[in-house]
């Protein structure tokens, strides 16, 4: 078993439950990490035999162009797409951040982290 993360996958959208966020968007950072067996991709060098994280990126920002009021909606769409698409993933772990959200005070980000096993 091994994992694969992404970091700071930097996305412009549109989630919130303020008309205003809806209109004008927000800056967001999405962390992924993906557990698999990577052991046949370590023998073949070969893409086929691991998970490809441009998939893993285009999932993140496919889902996150779709606009929610909350950021666990998004997440648990990453999650489910994730799983759904790639059989290799066992599991997948997703952090989604709103950077400078508009709640009233000087605050950097806030995050969800949600995570979801294959059965």
């Amino acid at each position: 078993m091994g994992t694969i993360k992404i970091k700071n996958i930097r996305v412009y959208a549109y989630h919130g439950c303020l008309i205003e966020e809806g209109k004008i968007g927000s800056d967001y950072r999405v962390d992924l990490a993906v557990k698999a067996n990577l052991s046949k991709s370590a023998k073949t060098d070969n893409l086929s035999d691991t998970v490809d994280y441009v998939l893993l990126n285009k999932i993140v920002k496919e889902e996150m162009a779709i606009r929610s009021q909350l950021l666990e909606e998004v997440a648990k769409r990453i999650l489910d797409r994730i799983l759904f698409e790639i059989s290799l993933v066992k599991k997948a772990e997703v952090a989604v951040s709103k950077l400078n959200p508009p709640i009233g005070g000087n605050v950097a980000m806030v995050t969800i982290e949600m995570s979801k096993s294959r059965k």
